[in-house]
């Protein structure tokens, strides 16, 4: 495993990962590393190799570039001194950014097999998320930089129906995209009794990256615009990036710093404890923004959990799940979101509907049921068969009844 990311914190790459060392395979994984961490653990049997400290903070493209081609050169290297060693069969690869897969070069010219996971789409998310133009040189350099990564790998797998389509128009090759979603695993995402903290409160909360097209000030200006009609609310924040500081600034200059808890990233499992103890998930992306198209794994964590959600109406989303499962608002309306909330709140019979009907979707569509597409796709390359996708329609039909 390839990935400019926190492997303790990325639910995708650690579960194909273990996974993978639960059918006796040897597996590394190249990642970041936080202040203070070790560079090489073992953890569930998969060695972590940390090779550059990472603080998300960039607020400027070149300051993102910079950290993006410095983890290129580094992990191109070591994944040279790994193979040597090791001889890997099999590289897998995690966007973003998309041209990290040509840092598997040597190892590929020496028989290994390249998989591009693609978890954002990288042009659309640069330019939401740095203010770029679609109808810029850039945009469409991005657009390149994607067609050529698509074309070196043996494999591409996408992250959700929405951008498969759009992937294979741009790059013109079907036969070699798959779509795998985000499940989540429950060996860490299940059902548990509460542990009882003697508080009277109502706790929604938020895991994930704290960027601004994820929308989490909404809720911050959703509880503000409550008051009083919502005394007993809290919200907890898990999770790092540069809206981080703005979010504290927002629940300080609203009073809400005992009602709104930000931490840090921290490791699945801890982040699972805590979501089995909240009353409510929410998932506020924005509707105008590059998150439209994106499905957040959290939505089916919760449910796994047993906790409702609340979610932005967005394309993604409504194109996955409707009402049954999810309360959904209007993506940006904080009005809505607050009157949402506040349903939520005092309609136990529509709370524990969506408990239910959300626990018994997540039984249907978790990584234990879900797995065998990516093993035999595994094993395909492997077994030197390039053209067969590993396909994930049922998977599509379920999400969408």
């Amino acid at each position: 495993m390839l990935a400019y990311t926190f492997y303790e914190s990325d639910n995708r790459v650690r579960r194909y990962a273990e996974t993978l060392v639960k059918e006796g395979h040897q597996v590394d994984a190249i990642v970041l590393r936080r202040p203070g961490q070790e560079s090489h653990e073992t953890i569930e049997g998969v060695h972590v190799y940390r090779i550059q400290e990472r603080i998300k903070n960039e607020k400027h493209p070149l300051t993102h570039l910079k950290r993006l081609l410095t983890f290129f050169v580094l992990s191109t290297y070591v994944l040279i001194l790994r193979h040597l060693k090791t001889r890997y069969n099999i590289i897998h690869v995690h966007s973003v950014p998309d041209f990290q897969v040509f840092a598997t070069l040597i190892p590929r010219l020496m028989g290994a097999r390249v998989i591009l996971d693609i978890h954002d789409i990288v042009p659309e998310l640069y330019a939401s998320k740095f203010r770029v133009s679609q109808r810029s040189p850039l945009f469409w350099l991005l657009i390149l930089v994607e067609r050529l990564s698509v074309s070196y790998s043996d494999h591409v797998i996408i992250a959700n129906h929405l951008w498969h389509e759009r992937l294979v128009r741009r790059s013109g090759y079907p036969e070699r995209c798959s779509t795998i979603l985000n499940y989540p695993d429950p060996a860490i995402f299940y059902r548990r009794p509460r542990a009882f903290t003697g508080e009277e409160s109502f706790v929604m909360c938020y895991p994930g990256t704290l960027s601004a097209h994820q929308g989490v000030g909404l809720v911050v200006q959703a509880m503000a615009l409550l008051g009083d009609k919502a005394p007993k609310l809290k919200f907890l924040i898990f999770g790092d990036g540069i809206e981080r500081d703005r979010l504290k600034a927002m629940a300080k200059e609203n009073r809400l710093e005992d009602r709104v808890t930000i931490w840090g990233g921290v490791p699945i499992e801890k982040v699972a404890e805590t979501m089995a103890n909240v009353d409510l998930g929410v998932e506020p992306k924005l509707k105008s923004s590059f998150a439209n198209e994106a499905l957040s794994t959290k939505i089916l964590e919760f449910m796994a959990m047993g906790v409702p959600v609340l979610a932005s109406d967005t394309s993604a989303h409504r194109f996955y799940f409707n009402d049954d499962l999810v309360q959904f608002f209007e993506s940006e309306n904080v009005r809505d979101l607050a009157a949402k909330i506040l349903e939520l709140m005092g309609n136990s019979d529509r709370y524990k509907a969506l408990r239910a009907r959300g626990t018994s979707f997540a039984e249907q569509n978790s990584w234990n049921i879900k797995k065998r597409e990516y093993l035999d796709l595994v094993g395909r390359l492997v077994n030197g068969q390039l053209s067969e996708p590993a396909t994930d329609d049922a998977s599509k039909t379920a999400l969408q009844s």
